[in-house]
Parts: C-alpha cells; sequence; structure tokens
C-alpha cells in the first residue's frame, strides 16, 4: 500500500459485521493512515437475537437498537445512509443512489435478503405466514400474537426448506409453550414444529453434542409435535401444506425463510456466487478480488452435509464478529504490511426457554470438533437477558 496518502477503506453494512470491521479497524490503524467509511441502509444497529422477545412483547425495537451515525463519527469513522446499488470492483467504485464511492479496500457486510418467497403465503406482508428475520417482520408478527392470544388455535413454527438460521424458530416454540402455559392458554393450542433438519438440533451443522437428545426430550415433555425433514410448500390462513400433501391446522405460522444475497452483489457480476453470496479465503478476502473482504452472512460457505430436504450453513452474530475480527486484523496488516490471521469459526450461543436457557458451544462449527459442551439453567437465561443490553452498549460505544 502506499504510505504517504490515506488508505480509502468503504465497509457495506452497518450491523454486526460493518460496525465489528469499522471499529476495529479503527483501533488498529494510525488516523492518518485510514480513511474509513461505513455505508448502511439502515440508520440504526439492532440486536437482531433479541427480535423474538420483541414479538412476545418483552422488548421494543427502540430498547434493542441505537442510531448508528453519531457512535461511528465519535470515532472519526464517516457514516452514509444509504442503500449500495452495485459494485465495480475493477473501478473499485461502489454506487450509492446514482452517486460512485471510491474505495482501495472494500468490505461487504450487508448480511441477508429474506427470500420469503420461496415459500407461497410466507408473507408477511403478503401473506398470512409470519417471520423474525427483521425488525419490521418481527413487530407484524408481535401484533398478529396479540390477536391471536384474543382467539388461540393450533400453531405451526418452524423453518422453510434451506433455511439456515434455524435458532429462532426453536427459542420460538419454547418461549411460546411457556407463556401460553403462563396464560393458561397452552391447553387451547396445539404447537407443531416442522423443520428441514433429519434431525431435530441439527441445526445446520450436523448436529452439536447431546442436542437433539436433549430437544427431543424437551419438545416431547412440553407436547409440542414436530416433524423432521419436512419442507414446507404453502401457509394459507388455517393450515400449512408440505411438499408430500401433508396439510397442519394452523390459525398461526411462524416460518423462518431461506437466505439470499442481497441485490447489490447480485447486480455486480465477480463479486458473488449465482445466490448472491461471496467466496472468501479462510482470511475473509475474496478469492478474486485482494483488495475485497467479506464477514457476515454475505460470505458463501457450503453446507456441512447433503440431507433429504436442504438445510444451510449458519452464520450468527457471534460469529459474524469473529469474522469481521479476523478481517480487520488481515485489513490492517494489508496496509502496514504485519502478518495475516485466520481460525476455524466456532459457535457459542444461548437458547432462552422461556422459564431457563441452554447455552451450547461447539468449536470448531464444523465437525470433527475440538470442544462441545452443553449447559442448562436459569442462570443462562439471566446471562442471555443481561449480555443483550450489554453488547449493545459496547457496539454503540465502539468497543466490541
Amino acid at each position: 500500500m502506499n504510505t504517504t496518502t490515506k488508505t480509502r477503506v468503504v465497509v457495506i453494512g452497518g450491523s454486526f459485521g460493518g460496525l465489528t470491521t469499522a471499529f476495529r479497524l479503527r483501533r488498529l490503524l494510525p488516523r492518518g493512515r485510514a480513511d474509513i467509511t461505513v455505508v448502511s441502509k439502515d440508520e440504526r444497529f439492532y440486536f437482531i437475537p433479541s427480535l423474538p422477545w420483541v414479538t412476545m412483547g418483552q422488548k421494543t425495537l427502540d430498547q434493542i437498537s441505537f442510531p448508528i451515525q453519531r457512535s461511528l463519527e465519535a470515532r472519526k469513522i464517516n457514516c452514509i445512509i444509504g442503500e449500495v446499488e452495485r459494485i465495480d470492483p475493477q473501478a473499485q467504485e461502489v454506487t450509492i443512489a446514482g452517486e460512485a464511492l471510491g474505495y482501495d479496500i472494500l468490505v461487504v457486510a450487508t448480511g441477508h435478503r429474506s427470500a420469503n418467497e420461496a415459500v407461497p403465503g410466507l408473507g408477511p406482508f403478503d401473506g398470512p405466514g409470519h417471520s423474525l428475520m427483521s425488525p419490521r417482520e418481527a413487530v407484524e408478527a408481535g401484533e398478529a400474537w396479540k390477536q391471536f392470544l384474543d382467539d388461540p388455535g393450533p400453531m405451526v413454527i418452524g423453518c422453510a426448506p434451506g433455511a439456515s438460521c434455524l435458532g429462532p424458530a426453536y427459542e420460538f416454540a419454547l418461549e411460546v409453550d411457556h407463556a401460553l402455559k403462563r396464560r393458561k392458554q397452552r391447553a387451547f393450542v396445539p404447537i407443531t414444529f416442522l423443520t428441514p433438519e433429519p434431525f431435530l438440533g441439527h441445526f445446520g451443522v450436523g448436529g452439536m453434542g447431546r442436542a437433539r437428545q436433549f430437544l427431543e426430550g424437551e419438545f416431547e415433555h412440553r407436547d409440542i409435535s414436530y416433524q423432521t425433514s419436512a419442507a414446507i410448500s404453502n401457509i394459507s390462513d388455517s393450515e400449512v401444506e408440505l411438499a408430500d400433501g401433508t396439510l397442519v391446522a394452523s390459525r398461526y405460522s411462524m416460518i423462518i425463510p431461506p437466505l439470499a444475497g442481497v441485490p447489490a452483489i447480485l447486480r455486480s457480476p465477480g463479486i458473488g456466487n449465482p445466490k448472491g453470496f461471496i467466496p472468501t479465503d479462510e482470511g475473509f478476502r475474496h478469492k478474486e478480488f485482494g483488495n475485497v473482504y467479506a464477514v457476515g452472512v454475505a460470505v458463501g460457505y457450503p453446507p456441512v452435509d447433503e440431507t433429504p430436504v436442504p438445510v444451510n450453513f449458519p452464520k450468527t452474530g457471534h460469529m459474524t464478529v469473529q469474522m469481521a475480527k479476523t478481517a480487520a486484523h488481515n485489513i490492517a496488516g494489508d496496509i502496514l504490511g504485519s502478518n495475516r490471521a485466520s481460525r476455524p469459526l466456532y459457535v457459542e450461543c444461548i437458547l432462552d426457554m422461556g422459564d431457563r436457557a441452554v447455552k451450547i458451544l461447539a468449536d470448531p462449527v464444523r465437525p470433527p470438533r475440538n470442544r462441545v459442551r452443553m449447559s442448562v439453567g436459569r442462570r443462562w437465561l439471566w446471562a442471555k437477558r443481561a449480555h443483550a443490553p450489554g453488547f449493545t452498549w459496547k457496539m454503540k460505544i465502539g468497543r466490541v
């Protein structure tokens, strides 16, 4: 890199991956060496793992978010609120609202687009189904949940074929069971869990330790019916249809959709694969363009194994932060001439079960693994409730 001028680093995305990368770069690089700009289509950072709480009425969007511009500018990071239309890796430019923004190094942390259209009726704004994959969808699902409580009936919770973010479906099922019991309404609500996974607790990573046995036992104890290798094909006001013709009665259907790449990647030849995800090396650098990095959901990962119904590899917020820190270290190395780093991703998550929680760790996330740990108790529920505002506050002040 030219040491006489500032390196222009552009980060696309203002969520876990984008903000972590930008804040970490600001700490690693002298201000005279790099000009950092974050381009975000959203004005606010949302702690996405808390969206089930928003739907259940335990949190509001304001309580799990903050405006990003002030936080970035306080740390001498430029902020542009707008959606990137396309990327030209040859010209080293991104286009925002028709205007070109040049870069020397680009970080793509755009997240995903929910492919709700994969299941007719999934909605939530043009069909009866509900989802938890964005703040707006979580609020809509919460309004429908309140109406459902006034006139309860059968419920279906699960994931569509090709889904990768499977944890929220489990979490929502267990939280709903607990909430209905507290309201003395559980007896009026048969709950069916439908998942493309070949077994409960597969999570798109081939399973994690005894998660399968634990979840099977928990669902049986709570009278939650379940069907694995289920391919949801249609959602109506009164039922969910599977590809084999099976009909499951449902007056409230919460279905996690498959994810797709964002339009900007699909409009940018050479950047992503046909699904809009970006191929990278272990240091999260693009396999063709050496000055382009990608972190988070935007990164293309193959499935861990082949399953009868497609299940894709997950990317949690925790994993995204790992990617962002590694990418930032390597970008700083590109600029300052230091060593590069790479480490296999691991996953550590806490699943809210309503009255308690389960903590699961798998290192690395893809089997075979060095460590798999699982622990259940109320202390993990308290830890999850404390972690959400703590992490959000740290992100706000740039100290992830």
